[in-house]
């Protein structure tokens, strides 16, 4: 959710070039979704729900990593409100849904896991690896919907770290583990809601007495229908549409948002065409698992979504005059986007997911394992703040 995302998208005016790529990527959304429309309801469903994801993203520049750098270096608060926000809709949406297990007649559960020790030194990789990377699982990829060539760097080794963590997965699920909670499962989703917000409050509240303060605003003066089609948005925005459409995917899927899953199949599928043999993983063993990977990504629930939200965030980016790719690099970023990649990538496997399947869905589905990641996350993130110097990274 990020990172080092493009500056903060501006009312510009639309280029020929730009209403080029606008055009070219309004067809592509018709000819996909008319393709899935054949497929299933929930297919075509998917499709519109990633791209207003990655519009979301992109209009309020909606990032984690970002957000976790101002905290540590600025003690800027707003990153950390508008989260909170987000976290406290989604709950309050998912309660009803997981309390009764099912919606609109098909059965519906929420993002719980072990909180195990090969989930927490993953979402520790995972918080070094985003600050290094520029970005989170959802921040590399409204990035690079939006042109931003290094994070197609970082996505690339994001997807192969997801896929290495797979080869030994099994010697890190036999580390010891407290198992799977749930505090709504344990005392009613609605008093798990009340406690969640709760811990929320006192969180903001103690860095508050620490100095921390809002120093962005959550809301801007002037918003109006021409900003919600181009941009900006108030953050406060972006995290009210990131709440209600991860509770979109959870009626519609029945499950919440993830992000990293599609990614760990992309790269599995490279692996495969390339001559890795799956067969003799037993991670890929798992018939669901295998099915995916044989499957069509166009029919895996998250690799849909996600490629919704690339969809989404070039058109934003076009909406806003924003999308002017530059190709050139520098070796230490490029470096760390390489690592932080890899580090993203293979941590999120371990941690059941990134800052969108383990933190985000998982809070929302009163999971402890959320709590976890994010506590373990914010640790690797102030590792990662310390490194990014040596790579020549600002900020």
């Amino acid at each position: 959710m990020s990172l080092a995302p493009p500056s903060a998208p501006v009312a510009t005016p639309v280029v020929p070039v730009q209403r080029m790529l606008l055009a070219g990527l309004g067809l592509l959304t018709v000819v996909l979704w008319v393709h899935l429309a054949g497929q299933s309801v929930t297919q075509a469903l998917l499709l519109p729900i990633g791209i207003g994801l990655g519009i979301s993203l992109y209009h309020a520049s909606f990032g984690f990593t970002a957000a976790y750098r101002r905290a540590m270096t600025e003690k800027d608060l707003s990153g950390l409100v508008a989260q909170a926000v987000m976290l406290i809709v989604a709950m309050s949406l998912f309660a009803p849904v997981l309390s009764a297990g099912e919606i609109f007649g098909h059965p519906a559960g929420g993002s719980v896991a072990p909180v195990d020790t090969a989930m927490l030194i993953g979402a520790f990789l995972f918080g070094i690896g985003m600050q290094l990377g520029g970005g989170c699982a959802s921040g590399t990829l409204f990035t690079v919907g939006g042109g931003n060539v290094r994070m197609m760097v970082t996505l690339v080794f994001f997807c192969l770290g997801c896929w290495l963590a797979t080869l030994n997965m099994a010697d890190w699920r036999a580390l010891p583990s407290l198992g799977a909670y749930s505090l709504g499962r344990e005392i009613g989703y609605c008093p798990a809601v009340a406690v969640q917000t709760g811990a929320l409050g006192l969180i903001l509240l103690a860095l508050w007495r620490t100095g921390a303060r809002i120093k962005r605003p959550l809301w801007q003066s002037g918003f109006d229908l021409r900003c919600l089609v181009r941009g900006p948005w108030p953050l406060i925005l972006g995290a009210l549409g990131l709440a209600v459409l991860n509770f979109a995917i959870l009626a519609v899927a029945g499950h919440p948002w993830g992000v990293t899953w599609g990614y760990t199949i992309w790269a599995g599928k490279v692996a495969a065409a390339v001559g890795w043999d799956p067969a003799g993983s037993a991670y890929w063993s798992v018939p669901w698992r295998a099915d995916a990977l044989e499957g069509s990504i166009l029919s895996d629930h998250s690799s849909l979504t996600n490629i919704g939200i690339l969809i989404g965030a070039a058109i934003a980016g076009s909406l806003a005059g924003k999308v002017h790719p530059s190709w050139r690099i520098p070796l230490k970023p490029l470096m760390a986007a390489v690592l932080g990649g890899l580090m993203m990538g293979y941590g999120a496997r371990l941690a059941y997911g990134c800052n969108i399947g383990a933190f985000f869905s998982g809070v929302a589905s009163t999971s402890l394992h959320g709590w976890a990641w994010i506590v373990m996350a914010m640790a690797g993130s102030w590792i990662g703040l310390r490194l990014r110097p040596s790579f020549r990274l600002d900020g």
